[in-house]
């Protein structure tokens, strides 16, 4: 079961990184996991280093009914046996067992394991620093760096260096809905008044009326600010009727595939403990959190042995406050070899 997480420490990672390493012990040795007899831990706590610092997890645990896995080392370019349980933190620079990339703000190790063969790859791109910024055109500037980060880590998990083997990339995209398009269908019968800093001109604040109803106001927008007036309808049918401004993956639809989105956005959603399903009023809510694959990874996954029930891709805990990010998860089961049926079941997850 791979495990990616970002932001490992929280946001206040420099009072709360000493925690993680307790927390993963405590994880590891805890009754839930003990069918799991080996893991691999990488946790990138060095946050002193700020060059290299991408406070990124990847854990991975390894059911005992698995008999025969090894993992790539990609320094001595060969597949070796896993055993044990073992943990890598601080830094990650010298992980022979990861293939590491950093391309500016964004990071993604890489790891390779082989039962069926496939590389497991965690990710963190660009966030949207303000909404009025993101509001300017279609797509946005944010989706732009996005893709072309993106497009250089797909580039350099297939080159020429490995086999190419069926890949995974699961973590936070920070993939966001087409802002201007949603304030176009949200506030489509509103005016909207623009609010300017006196001494630059800048934009400040954008506030959408309705033309008539007393002139109430139906979304305020400021950098850090999405306060639209009924959040709710990004609840609805799962927010279904937002998935038409969700297309930053569409430019790479030959290169990575998803399961059918049946979940509400998964982020921002509140920190306070008693407001499990409420978004934050920060940004437009949106699904930054996915389980991606290639085309070769998709039909391991939608192999018919892999019955439907098996086959979840859910965030969880959707009543319960789990953090700004509901975590997402792919589960599916897997064959151990060539028309065996094996009782497996592969879970990919990802926790911001």
């Amino acid at each position: 079961m791979p495990l990616h997480c970002q932001e490992v420490g929280g946001k206040n990672y420099e009072a709360s990184m000493s925690h993680v390493d307790c927390f993963v012990k405590e994880l590891l040795s805890s009754d839930a996991m003990k069918e799991y007899s080996r893991a691999r831990v990488y946790l990138d706590e060095n946050y002193k280093s700020q060059e290299h610092f991408t406070a990124l997890g990847s854990c991975y645990f390894l059911h005992e009914s698995l008999k025969n896995i090894h993992q790539f080392d990609f320094k001595a370019k060969k597949f070796k046996k896993v055993v044990g349980k073992e943990i890598y933190s601080d830094t990650l620079e010298s992980t022979p067992m990861l293939e590491k990339e950093k391309f500016p703000q964004d990071y993604f190790p890489e790891v390779r394991t082989i039962s069926h063969a496939f590389d497991l790859v965690n990710i963190h791109l660009f966030h949207d620093a303000s909404n009025i910024l993101a509001r300017e055109k279609s797509p946005s500037v944010y989706s732009g760096m996005r893709q072309k980060a993106l497009g250089f880590v797909l580039d350099r998990i297939t080159d020429q260096r490995f086999e190419k083997v069926p890949y995974f990339v699961f973590g936070d995209f920070n993939f966001r809905l087409d802002t201007r398009q949603v304030i176009e269908s949200l506030c489509s019968t509103a005016t909207m008044q623009t609010v300017r800093v006196g001494d630059t001109n800048e934009v400040e604040k954008l506030i959408f009326r309705e033309s008539e109803n007393d002139r109430e106001v139906v979304l305020q927008l400021e950098k850090k600010l999405f306060n639209y007036i009924n959040q709710d309808v990004f609840r609805e049918n799962n927010g279904t009727l937002f998935l038409q401004f969700d297309s930053e993956l569409s430019c790479f639809k030959e290169r990575l595939h998803e399961l059918e989105i049946s979940f509400p956005p998964s982020y921002p959603y509140s920190e306070d403990s008693s407001q499990g399903k409420q978004y934050m009023d920060t940004r437009c809510p949106a699904w930054c959190d996915r389980v991606l694959m290639s085309a070769t990874a998709k039909d391991l996954v939608l192999k018919p042995e892999n019955e439907e029930k098996y086959l979840v891709y859910d965030n969880i805990g959707p009543n319960v406050c789990m953090g700004d990010h509901k975590p997402v998860y792919l589960s599916f089961r897997l064959t151990a070899g060539a028309g065996k049926p094996n009782a497996n079941k592969h879970k990919c997850c990802n926790v911001q």
